[in-house]
């Protein structure tokens, strides 16, 4: 892992936060995804954490090493600044270099939050243990075979109507010091709280169990930055990914 951070700035969130999003080998290079059970898609070739005080960035196991010393060249270019929605300047010199690597095949780009502790659990909201584990059934069924596994997935919070889920929280990606929340929300329901609810209740739990709930999502994602708004998360970087 390499960056432009300033000496003596507070980057302990970015640098907990990129390690709960990816397994890095001991040359800091991304290996994998730290995601808690196993679903489709692989790690980024090229991340970079933006910070107003300094970016901090790494590249997958497989990338070249001429590639990689013309990626940092470009990284190390690229200046600080306040307003993380704006594009990266080297954005396109970065895609044009992976490009002759690989086609690239996805961007993703938006704000990293922490819920911060005071954030309560609401009463229609419940942690869902393999026990309670029926509510899930109709909704998101993809979710009890982990849900029964003896691995440690971490809390998954649930807002039940009816007997039923219709938003859960669960996480993402989990480590040691921190987990990433992951939501999701039956069409039907959205835009009534619900998910707001379930990450309250999630966010309560991790920090019962002492880590840092962190939360992602696109800066074109208006409706989730509603939710991060509305459980008082604190954005305190952005993600910039390329595969």
């Amino acid at each position: 892992m390499v960056g432009n951070v300033s000496p003596g700035s507070d980057e302990r969130l970015m640098r907990i936060h990129i390690a709960t999003l990816f397994h890095c080998d001991a040359q800091g290079r991304i290996v994998s995804l730290r995601r808690p059970w196993s679903r489709s898609g692989g790690p980024p070739r090229f991340f970079m954490g933006r910070r107003p005080d300094g970016n901090v960035w790494l590249f997958r196991d497989d990338i070249p090493e001429d590639l990689t010393r013309k990626l940092e060249e470009l990284c190390r270019s690229e200046p600080l600044t306040k307003d993380l929605m704006r594009p990266p300047s080297v954005a396109l010199a970065i895609r044009a270099a992976l490009e002759g690597h690989g086609p690239v095949t996805r961007e993703y780009r938006g704000p990293a939050y922490l819920i911060p502790e005071g954030t309560r659990a609401p009463s229609d909201a419940v942690l869902i243990t393999k026990e309670k584990g029926r509510v899930l059934e109709a909704g998101f069924p993809w979710m009890l075979p982990p849900l029964k596994a003896d691995v440690d997935i971490g809390p998954v919070a649930a807002a039940v109507v009816d007997g039923s889920a219709v938003s859960i929280c669960y996480c993402a990606r989990l480590s040691p010091l921190a987990a990433e929340a992951g939501v999701e929300t039956l069409d039907a329901m959205r835009g009534r709280g619900y998910a707001t609810a379930a990450v309250a209740a999630w966010a309560t739990a991790m920090r019962g169990r002492g880590l840092l709930p962190l939360y992602g999502t696109s800066w074109e994602n208006v409706a989730s930055q509603r939710v991060a708004e509305k459980v008082g998360a604190v954005c305190y970087g952005e993600d910039w990914e390329i595969e």
